[in-house]
């Protein structure tokens, strides 16, 4: 089969597309043929290793040969282990890997899945996993989300940002939007009660208080985002593009200075960490079969072109996901 690997650190030309064998399966896992994919910052910073903390689990000086990059997937199962039960061959699914997506098959662990969303076409429900299990955990875990609450997105155009305000909203909340001037119809478009400009509009300075502030931009000190919070809000930090672009921990720096932090203030700070698993997939697709939740998709690629949608997303601005189609 094709797979695309790597062999050094650096940009997305360091990809190669190469003829590998086909992956085995273990007894909890599912071969999957790759029918789409896409792309999130995760499979840059990998590429990249950066922040630096990315090669304790890769490989120090270089990528333990033969890794394939790519977490999100949607396919077709082609085979079952011993000890998988609710899936079998020709199952329509999508999930999520924390490598190994960006290939013609890949072997998934069972807990890592869910049937696909029938009204989906795969390249939507392969920019489902990584985005929506994001701003889901975020905002229900992390956040304590509940109804009633007036909650904020930093970042609300991008990948995590346009599932945040959609199930922001699920949730009964009152949501505001922070985006780019081009952005701001998207982001209504998806529910947002209010949107912020911030080419126009500092929203740190902003006289009303939220209950609750998602940040998935990255840019801003604590300071600043605890300012528009209510006294007991919570600020939930999601570790954007701009805080991970080097250093040695990258976006771990700004959780670490919330953990730090919190037992000193009166608001909750806390992390979200991406935790794949097939039960929130599986509310995932209940919203969006109920046509509550839908993916945006800014672009889609051919598998040949994943080095140049790799380089489109490192830009920063894609609004919504960016597809690969096999």
């Amino acid at each position: 089969m094709k797979a695309w690997n790597w062999d050094r650190y650096g940009p997305p030309d360091v990809l190669t597309l190469k003829d590998v064998e086909e992956p085995d399966i273990a007894r909890d896992e599912v071969l999957v043929r790759v029918r789409a994919a896409s792309v999130n910052p995760y499979d840059w910073r990998h590429l990249r290793a950066h922040p630096k903390l990315v090669r304790l689990s890769i490989g120090l000086r270089r990528p333990r040969p033969g890794l394939v990059p790519g977490a999100d997937l949607a396919g077709v199962v082609e085979r079952v282990g011993d000890e998988v039960t609710g899936l079998r061959p020709g199952d329509e699914v999508f999930g999520e890997v924390r490598l190994g997506s960006f290939a013609e098959a890949v072997a998934v662990p069972h807990d890592r899945l869910a049937l696909k969303p029938a009204p989906l076409t795969f390249e939507q429900a392969a920019s489902v996993p990584m985005a929506a299990h994001t701003a889901l955990q975020g905002l229900r875990d992390a956040g304590r989300i509940a109804a009633g609450q007036r909650v904020l997105v930093n970042g609300a155009s991008g990948g995590i940002g346009t599932f945040a305000v959609q199930l922001a909203k699920a949730f009964g909340a009152e949501v505001t939007g922070v985006c780019s001037t081009r952005n701001v119809a998207l982001v209504r478009s998806l529910g947002a009660d209010d949107v912020v400009d911030y080419t126009r509009e500092d929203f740190t300075e902003r006289e009303e208080r939220y209950d609750l502030l998602m940040d998935i931009v990255g840019d801003r000190s604590l300071a600043e985002l605890r300012r528009p919070l209510t006294p007991r809000g919570t600020l939930v930090i999601v570790g954007g593009i701009a805080s991970a672009r080097g250093g040695l921990l990258g976006p771990a720096a700004q959780m670490l200075r919330g953990a730090l932090a919190s037992p000193f203030v009166s608001q909750r700070i806390a992390a979200v960490r991406w935790k794949p698993n097939s039960a929130d997939l599986r509310l995932l697709a209940d919203l969006m079969e109920e046509e509550r939740l839908a993916p945006v998709i800014d672009r889609t690629y051919p598998f040949a072109e994943i080095p140049e949608a790799l380089r489109y997303i490192e830009r920063g601005h894609a609004r919504g996901k960016v597809a690969i189609t096999l």
